[in-house]
This record gives structure tokens, C-alpha cells and sequence, in this order.
């Protein structure tokens, strides 16, 4: 029974990043926003940590980069893929992008998501609601009009909006509320996540996955530890033989890490992450729009998902605070976000699928410990080539900048 109806502008479902940037932007354009959030915090681990080049130029431009550098961070200035002869195929080197933050910081995701509500919650139009649920949408007049909620009380509710965007994930309840339903592409692996310790003088400058009969790992080296990405084929479920199989397996993968996987104690140490590449063909119905995993699942390949969601959000609150301003968006409004943003995501999942088929397929069937003889020679002989994938992962087709109204004077970082 809903017990509450209450009215805002504009509901935003899921305080990821995506749902952070886009409700901060809005409120800095007064317009009033809501922004609803299932869990008490943001303290989840193994979700996507990596902030790129053109994140960390619109935390500049929001006047935040030098409190989000404050934060413990580390940095990678190219990823690759090793070769069977042990050299390194540098696939993206970050260094050759023109900006002034030219690398991959790797930061853990809900200290970059308390740096954005600190900032948010400063404007009088934002509203944050933690231990919120999305439950449903709210149809009136044949558009949707807000939506129902659940509190992990018990209470229920209704917010009526002009406008609600889903930024709640590749599981999106608004999104199939609404009907939506994306195109999903081939995705040859599951991963399954855990962390290990980093010690003194573990390499830390570059992504450096590794690959060897049939398995494929991605040590992510943060402050302190190792997040540590192990694929597997997809649909296997590595837990089944138990937790002295899966550190077996790591040490044949990961050799350098065999003095630690003990700390790994159990299965319960690692979490799989289901993998998705999909597309939403249209990202709204009237009164509704999807922004980032849930108008997108991305691959973890490059650990572009954050930073192609933040663009989603940069071009959404730049598109629709002034419709908002004045009253309800109309479809078209709404049909512009995506259409700005589709070209640069499409880009992103085709280099992404290039490699799931070119590389990452032939790994999981044992055909291959790296990547195709051709390709290790057309990036040896033109070594330039690299800027291409730092600049589609980096910087994407078309960078997003933050809208004049919601620049802001640089903030120091706290002492």
C-alpha cells in the first residue's frame, strides 16, 4: 500500500556514477532532483574503479580535481597484452593523448562517488535518498510520471516527477518497467574478481594482463592490494571445485602471486561478476530516459564503464536543464541524449568486441596465449598506432565538458 506521494522535477534511479553526475549537474542548474539509492553507502567492493582521462578533466572542470587526487589513487599510463616470447604489445599508451591528466586513475569507486554527494548535497535543489528502492514506475496519462519506492524500513511511497532517469545497471528494474530491451552481443567470459596484497616494489605503471592455457588475468594494482580480474569461460562456475582449485589456478596464471593466494581463505573471497555487452536500441519511453549500464553494458575490457556513463550523464544534464527548467522534456528532448552519445558508445563496444573475437575467444579455447601474430606486427612497425585505443578508451569520439553552469572554482583538498 503506498502510504506517501511526494513531487520533485526530476527522479534519478541508482546512485552509481552515473546517477551521481547526472543528479550534481542538474541540482548546479537548479533544477530540483532526487537521487534514490538501495544500499546505506557506497561501500561495495570489486565494482568498476578506473577513472579516465576524461573524468578526471570534468572533475577539473566541476572544480573537484584536486580533492579527487587527494584521494589514495594509483596511476597506469598504458595497457597491453604480453606476447608468448614475454615482451609486452602495447596496446594503448595514454601518454600520447594531449590533456593534462594522461592516464587511468584507479581509485576505489565509493570514494569517488562520496566526493560527488559531498559536492551535491551543497545544492539546496538536491535531495539524496540512501535505503531507497526503485520498485516501479508510475504511469500517468500514458507517459510515465515518477515512481514507487520501497525503504528498507518497509515504508513505500511515490515520487511524481517530469522526468525519471534510470541509472540503476545492467539489471535495470525502470528498464523493463518501461519495456526496453537491449541487443545483446557475444561475450566469450564471466570474471571473477578478489583481491590480493601489494608489496614493495610490485609492478604498478601498467595494465598487464595475463594470459596461459585457457586462463586470462588482469592484476589492478591499487594502494595497498591487488584487485584482481580472473576470466573465465562463460557460464562456468569456478566455484564447484573448490577454493585449493581456483588458488591452483591462479599461481599457473599469476606465479608472482603464489607467496599470497592464501589470502584467499575461501570461495567466499571472490566474486563473479555476470558479463553483459548489450544495447538499447531506443534509450527512452515518454518520461523516461536510460543512461549508462543500463542504456549500455559495457565488457570490462578497458574498464570503460564509468567513464562512458559519466558521459552519458555530462550529456543528459547539458541536453535537459533547461527543458527541466521549464517544465516536462518531450521525447524529442530526450531522443537527443542518445543521439549524442550513440556514435561514441558504439565505437567503445566495437573495439571491445574486436577483442573478445580477436583475442579474448581464442584465449578461452586454448588456441592462443595473446594476441593475433598480425596484430603484434602492425603495432611493433607503427607504434603510434597506440594512440588510437588510448584516445576511443581515454577520451571516446566525442569527449563530454561540463555545461557553464555547472563549472566551478577549483576546491582545495583538505588537509
Amino acid at each position: 500500500m503506498v502510504e506517501m506521494t511526494e513531487r520533485t522535477t526530476c527522479v534519478v534511479i541508482g546512485g552509481g556514477p552515473a546517477g551521481m553526475v547526472t543528479g550534481l549537474l542538474l541540482a548546479r542548474a537548479g533544477v530540483e532532483v532526487t537521487v534514490l539509492e538501495k544500499h546505506a553507502d557506497f561501500l561495495r567492493d570489486f565494482r568498476g574503479d578506473t577513472v579516465h582521462p576524461s573524468t578526471l578533466t570534468l572533475l577539473d572542470e566541476l572544480g573537484l580535481g584536486e580533492k579527487f587526487h587527494a584521494l589514495p589513487h594509483s596511476e597506469l599510463s598504458s595497457a597491453g597484452f604480453p606476447q608468448e616470447n614475454g615482451e609486452m604489445m602495447k596496446l594503448a599508451d595514454f601518454t600520447r593523448l594531449k590533456v593534462a591528466h594522461p592516464y587511468i586513475a584507479m581509485v576505489p569507486q565509493w570514494d569517488f562517488l562520496d566526493l560527488l554527494a559531498e559536492s551535491a548535497r551543497k545544492e539546496p535543489t538536491f535531495v539524496q535518498r540512501m535505503e531507497t528502492e526503485c520498485t516501479g514506475l508510475v504511469r500517468e496519462h500514458g507517459r510515465v510520471g515518477g515512481v514507487t519506492y520501497r525503504t528498507s524500513t518497509g515504508e513505500t511511497g511515490e515520487i511524481r516527477a517530469d522526468l525519471v532517469i534510470a541509472a540503476d545497471g545492467r539489471w535495470s528494474v525502470a528498464r523493463r518497467e518501461a519495456g526496453l530491451v537491449p541487443r545483446e552481443y557475444d561475450c566469450p567470459f564471466d570474471v571473477w574478481w578478489f583481491r590480493l596484497s601489494r608489496r614493495e616494489g610490485d609492478e604498478g605503471g601498467m595494465l598487464l594482463p595475463k594470459m596461459r592455457d585457457r586462463r586470462f588475468a588482469v592484476p589492478l594494482p591499487r594502494p595497498g592490494f591487488f584487485q584482481i580480474a580472473y576470466l573465465g569461460p562463460k557460464g562456468a562456475d569456478l566455484r564447484a571445485a573448490g577454493i585449493e582449485a581456483f588458488r591452483d589456478n591462479v599461481t599457473r596464471i599469476l606465479p608472482e602471486f603464489a607467496d599470497r593466494v592464501h589470502e584467499l581463505e575461501s570461495m567466499d573471497d571472490v566474486k563473479m561478476l555476470d558479463v553483459r555487452l548489450n544495447l538499447l536500441r531506443k534509450w527512452h519511453v515518454d518520461g523516461l530516459l536510460c543512461l549508462g549500464d543500463a542504456a549500455h553494458a559495457m565488457s570490462p575490457i578497458g574498464g570503460v564503464g564509468i567513464n562512458l556513463a559519466v558521459q552519458d550523464a555530462v550529456a543528459a544534464a547539458t541536453l535537459l536543464a533547461e527543458p527541466l527548467r521549464r517544465g516536462r522534456p518531450s521525447e524529442a528532448d530526450l531522443a537527443k541524449v542518445r543521439a549524442r552519445r550513440l556514435a561514441p558508445t558504439v565505437l567503445v563496444q566495437g573495439l571491445q568486441r574486436l577483442l573478445h573475437r580477436t583475442v579474448m575467444r581464442a584465449v578461452m579455447a586454448g588456441r592462443r596465449n595473446g594476441p593475433p601474430a598480425p596484430m603484434i606486427k602492425l603495432f611493433a612497425r607503427f607504434p603510434r598506432l597506440s594512440y588510437v585505443p588510448a584516445r576511443l578508451l581515454g577520451l571516446g569520439l566525442r569527449p563530454e565538458h561540463a555545461p557553464a553552469f555547472a563549472r566551478r572554482p577549483m576546491e582545495p583538498a583538505p588537509r
